[in-house]
């Protein structure tokens, strides 16, 4: 059954929008049992269940005059999808909580679902149930199964003499959240890269395969991520910036707001790329990229030197 356009949450209700949210979700072959029950029952072949939860609330995580449902559907799979992937697994199923406000637009929740399905499809998992309830703003909680059929890479394996990696886009997304913080729509490129990450889904296996000692995804920044992993492996990171090619969108808005351009990289996260430890260069993966080093001691500099600029995102 179609909605009506202009009908809100409070006009359909609870249950007939629950009904047109699970028709959106197809259900994989892990799925035994899926939305409609007290909960799901998955099939879990071999290896390791990984699991996870993170939370979206609106003003703080997103703005909807910032980004389409579609793409904070988008924005919300891939955060999760990608804390399975920094532990060198494939998330199969997610299920969602939804709080919304009354007057929230029907067809807002039906466009967020799209794009979390659309999301989630890149990996082949499955929204396999959520709850649904009032608030006085759009708060979304996800929690992510999946599973690693090697050992799960942690944030505390890491060791002197490590050669520390990144794969995937960084600093893009934080270039485009600079760009709409101050009522800019351009370079779209970075707006398009903030609105939907793009995670490096295979690197997470790959790396795991390949020896990865230590990996966490950015989320917050890629310093902030550094020091997580040199405070739970008791070992010391350096960052080296002419690792980093920085690419013309951000030298462009740096220039704009009078900013240094690679500090988007250094301090910005959402991106959702990875960082990870490997034994020697050697050890790291085609498509990965040498930005640092591991030794004895603790923190994290920047060419041997503290860094005096933002890190990564703090919510408290």
């Amino acid at each position: 059954m179609a909605l009506p356009p202009d009908a809100t949450v409070a006009d359909v209700g609870e249950f007939a929008l629950i009904e047109q949210l699970a028709g959106v979700f197809e259900q994989g072959d892990q799925v035994l049992v899926g939305p409609g029950d007290d909960a799901a029952v998955l099939r879990v072949r071999n290896g390791h269940v990984v699991v996870s939860t993170d939370l979206m609330v609106e003003g703080r995580h997103f703005r909807r005059e910032w980004a389409s449902a579609d793409d904070v559907g988008h924005r919300a799979a891939a955060q999760n999808l990608s804390d399975v992937n920094a532990m060198g697994g494939r998330a199969t199923s997610l299920t969602v909580g939804l709080a919304a406000p009354g007057d929230l637009p029907a067809q807002w929740a039906l466009d967020f679902a799209r794009g979390f399905a659309d999301e989630c499809a890149l990996v082949g998992a499955s929204v396999v149930g959520g709850d649904l309830t009032r608030s006085d703003q759009v708060v979304v909680a996800v929690t992510v199964i999946g599973g690693c059929t090697v050992a799960p890479v942690l944030r505390s394996g890491a060791s002197p003499g490590d050669v520390l990696a990144l794969c995937g886009r960084q600093g893009w997304a934080a270039g485009g959240l600079a760009v709409l913080g101050r009522g800019f729509r351009s370079p779209r490129v970075l707006v398009e890269a903030y609105r939907r990450p793009e995670p490096p889904y295979d690197a997470g296996a790959v790396a795991a395969e390949a020896g990865a000692t230590s990996m966490i995804d950015i989320s917050d920044g890629l310093l902030a991520e550094a020091r997580h992993l040199a405070e739970a492996s008791g070992v010391a990171v350096d960052v080296r910036r002419d690792a980093f090619e920085v690419p013309e969108p951000l030298v462009a808005v740096g220039s704009a707001l009078g900013a240094d351009p690679l500090g988007f990289i250094l301090g910005g996260g959402d991106d959702h790329a990875l960082l990870a430890t490997f034994p020697d260069q050697g050890s790291v993966p085609e498509g990965w990229l040498a930005v640092g080093t591991v030794a004895e001691g603790s923190g994290v500099t920047v060419d041997g030197d503290d860094y005096d600029g933002p890190t990564g995102w703090t919510h408290f």
